[in-house]
């Protein structure tokens, strides 16, 4: 998935460590992640370099996801993803989910990736594996907070829906007001972004297909 970009993207989720366990989700998503691109990367014979050369970012980067020493933003998820032609969803799932007709995902199991400057979050929900992908997030923007993005993959939708607040929705240079209880349909294969720019709360549910890259 060819993904989101924002300045404050590289902020780590801030969440409490687990009493029991000793470990925080952050923690547990990361090392998660890091075990995930290291098999796939070495199953599809990719070196650091050519699998960094693929996904567009820095060897440096993808080693430093790989030791566990780098919490990566969602944008690099997504190339990563894009990359080694699985989803998002394949890369944070929790270990030992098994793919069934139908598949229950707990609260528990759900996935915070990105938190915003004054405490937002976007969390994702469920998503499909493979690289034809189908993603269900959950956002909150708190007052001021904004969210930009490069373009994602080509032909890459998304289905928006306010349940809170206003949200102005930019797609390509061209704002939109999204008002609660109202949907929007999105192309999102171009430069886009989420901002709230009022002094409430805004709260959406985001559905996100990108289709897999043409051979």
């Amino acid at each position: 998935m060819e993904c989101l970009y924002i300045n404050i993207m590289t902020k780590k989720v801030n969440i409490k460590r687990d009493e029991f366990s000793g470990e925080s989700p952050e923690s547990i998503i990361t090392a998660a992640v890091a075990n995930r691109i290291s098999a796939l990367r070495k199953a599809q014979e990719l070196t650091f370099d050519a699998l960094a050369r693929r996904a567009g970012v820095s060897k440096g980067t993808l080693v430093q996801i790989e030791q566990e020493r780098a919490n990566p933003s969602i944008a690099t998820l997504c190339r990563l993803a894009a990359a080694l032609g699985v989803s998002v969803a394949d890369l944070v799932a929790p270990a030992g989910v098994t793919q069934s007709s139908v598949q229950i995902v707990k609260p528990s199991d759900t996935r915070t990736l990105w938190t915003g400057p004054h405490g937002g979050s976007a969390v994702l929900l469920a998503g499909t594996k493979g690289p034809d992908m189908l993603e269900m997030w959950q956002w909150e923007l708190k007052p001021g907070e904004r969210f930009e993005a490069n373009g994602h993959g080509r032909g890459t939708r998304e289905l928006i829906h306010v349940t809170g607040g206003k949200l102005f929705l930019e797609v390509d240079g061209q704002g939109t007001i999204i008002a609660a209880g109202a949907t929007a349909v999105a192309q999102t294969d171009r430069p886009h972004g989420y901002a709230n720019l009022g002094k409430s709360p805004v709260h959406f549910v985001m559905t996100v297909h990108e289709p897999a890259s043409a051979p």
